[in-house]
C-alpha cells in the first residue's frame, strides 16, 4: 500500500495541478488531504472540487473551518482574516457543504490523520517542538500519524526530531505545504508512504509561482498573500 499525503493547498491550484501531475506519472493507492484546502489564495473553489474528484480522504483545517466559524476566524492574523472574508465572498454552496462534512481527525489502517495535533484538534495548536510531538505521538492510537498546519516538513519520533522512519517506533510526520511553503524553500511540499517497505518520502516540486502570485493580487487579496509564495516563507 502507498499513500500520498498533501496539506495546506490554500488555494493554490498551480501548487495543487503540480502536485497531482506528478500522482499521476508516480501511481499511489492513496490520497489524504490534511486540510487547508481553502484560505490565502485564488482559487479555493477549483482546489476543493479537484481534491474531492480525485477522491481524496481529507480531514478539516482551522481556515477551512473559519469558512463558517467566526469565532475561530478572531485568532487569525489580519491577513488571514482578509483573506478568508475574500473566500466567503466566492465559495461555493457546495464546496461548503463538502468542508463541512470533513471530520478533524481520520484513522485509516496504521496511519491518523489530523491537521495540527492529536491534542485538543478543535483548538488547532501548532505542532512545531519534540515535546509538543511526544504528547500527539502519546495520544497516537496507530504507529503514524500525520500532520500539516505549520508549512514545514519534519519527523518526529519518541526520541526527537528524525530524518526517516524505520518499521517499530512511532512517528509524527508533517508533510510541509502544497500551497503556501514557509520554510524559505518556495518549492511545493507533501509527502509519500509506502507501507511495505516502509519508507517516507518528503516530494519538492516547482511550479508556477508567479501565476498563483499574481492571481492573488488580480482578485484583489493583499499583494503580500503573493509575494510570499516567491520566498517560502
Amino acid at each position: 500500500m502507498k499513500i500520498a499525503i498533501i496539506s495546506d493547498i490554500h488555494g493554490n491550484l498551480e501548487a495543487l495541478t503540480e502536485a497531482l501531475a506528478y500522482l499521476d506519472t508516480h501511481p499511489v493507492d492513496r490520497l489524504h488531504c490534511l486540510g487547508d484546502i481553502i484560505g490565502y489564495g485564488a482559487n479555493p473553489n477549483e482546489c476543493c472540487e479537484l481534491i474531492r474528484r480525485h477522491n481524496a480522504v481529507s480531514v478539516l483545517g482551522n481556515h477551512d473551518e473559519a469558512l463558517w466559524n467566526d469565532e475561530l476566524l478572531t485568532h487569525f492574523s489580519p491577513l488571514a482574516m482578509r483573506a478568508m472574508r475574500w473566500t466567503r465572498s466566492v465559495i461555493s454552496d457546495s464546496v461548503e457543504s463538502y468542508l463541512r462534512s470533513l471530520p478533524l481527525v481520520a484513522t485509516v489502517d496504521e496511519s491518523t490523520f489530523v491537521h495540527s495535533s492529536l491534542e485538543n484538534p478543535s483548538d488547532y495548536p501548532y505542532l512545531f517542538s519534540d515535546d509538543d510531538a511526544r504528547i500527539s505521538l502519546r495520544l497516537s492510537a496507530t504507529s503514524m500519524c500525520w500532520i500539516g498546519h505549520t508549512h514545514s516538513p519534519a519527523i518526529y519520533s519518541e526520541e526527537g526530531e528524525v530524518f526517516a522512519v524505520a518499521k517499530g517506533p512511532r512517528y509524527i510526520v508533517n508533510v510541509g505545504s502544497v500551497g503556501q511553503p514557509r520554510d524559505a524553500d518556495p518549492r511545493l511540499s507533501f509527502g509519500i508512504f509506502d507501507a511495505e517497505s516502509y519508507s517516507y518520502e518528503n516530494i519538492r516540486l516547482p511550479y508556477d509561482v508567479h501565476t498563483a502570485c499574481k492571481k492573488i493580487i488580480d482578485a484583489g487579496l493583499p499583494p503580500r498573500l503573493g509575494e510570499r509564495l516567491l520566498a517560502g516563507h
